[in-house]
Formats: C-alpha cells, structure tokens, sequence
C-alpha cells in the first residue's frame, strides 16, 4: 500500500463503517467491438459481470463498502438504454495475491498477481474460474482469458485512471474499458 500513489491509497484502504468511498466519472470506451460474441456475454449482463457491445463516453458512478475485510463495490453505468450496475468482491489472500468475485450471485472469480510500478497498481491475473450452478470449474490455462488492470492516478487532471483488458488465447482482445474518475468518502445515507 505504501508504494502506491496517496490518492489510491485512499481507494484501496478500508471504508469504516458508517461510510461509501463514491467515484463518479466516464468510460471513454467500455465493452467488445466483436458482435458475435453478444449471445454469448448476454447471460453475463442480467447477473451483473459484462455487457455486450461497444460503447463510448459512459457515464458511470461506483460505490465502495467495506463488509467483513471483503471489498464490495457496484459499478452503476449509465447507458442510453438505461442503468446496469456492475457488482464484484475483492479480498486479500495470506499469498500476496488479490481474488475477484464478479456477479450476484457470484458467477466469475479470478486471482490476480499483483504489481506496483511508479505509483500504479497493475493486477495480471493468474486463474479464472466459472461458477455454473453448484459447480465451479477453473478454466485451463489455455483456454483462460488474461485479464490486466491498471489503477493510476492523474495528477494533471486529479482524477483516477482505469483501465482494463480481457484477452483470450487464439482470439486476442475481446473486452476492455477505459476511463476517469474523481473520488471521495462520504457518510452511508
């Protein structure tokens, strides 16, 4: 934590109780460019993981809550189309490593590495996994996606940076977002 740039430390520490760490901001780009694969992401949007199709200039707000040690955060994209909120948990594992449960109910899960470069925060991740019913299949390497985040902050715009990509073996890029935003904690109404 303390490698990183002070204004991400404030978004990656803990929210005390009481208390929502609140972004507001714009992706510039969010989503696939490949139609294609909008059947196949489409049961992914209804649970709250990814949305099909290519979209530009999202305005979007994210809301923060820690609840027992486990970072929850909702992710409410306004689209033209109307709202569609992105939900996920992260924790800490004793390895150094971060875990990401993407859905509700959680449907995605992935660990990521973790790496601080010049104040950013930069998670590759190392395993993805699929919960399908009671089951839960971690995908093989070869077949699983390649997910890279990036977290920094812009200290000539003050506002936070994010990117994201998804890569799949054979495929290559097939979902990313970018974007800004501004940050702060405020009382939980």
């Amino acid at each position: 934590m303390e490698q990183l740039h002070p204004r991400l430390r404030a978004y990656f520490s803990s929210i005390p109780v009481g208390k929502v760490g609140v972004g507001e901001g714009v992706f510039e780009r969010f989503g696939t460019r490949y139609r294609w694969l909008t059947p196949l992401l489409a049961p992914l949007r209804s649970r709250g993981v990814i949305v099909p199709g290519w979209h530009r200039n999202v305005p979007f707000r994210v809301e923060n809550r820690t609840v027992s040690g486990t970072a929850r955060a909702r992710r409410t994209l306004r689209f033209p189309s109307g709202p569609w909120a992105m939900v996920d948990a992260v924790r800490a594992t004793r390895r150094g490593r971060v875990v990401d449960q993407l859905g509700s109910p959680k449907t995605i899960a992935a660990s990521f590495d973790v790496d601080i470069v010049d104040g950013e925060l930069r998670l590759t991740s190392r395993a993805v996994g699929v919960k399908l019913g009671r089951a839960r299949l971690r995908l093989p390497q070869w077949a699983a996606p390649r997910v890279r985040l990036t977290e920094r902050y812009d200290d000539t715009t003050e506002k936070q940076r994010v990117h994201l990509t998804i890569d799949v073996p054979g495929l290559g890029r097939v979902y990313e977002y970018e974007g800004s935003f501004t940050y702060r904690i405020e009382e939980e109404t």
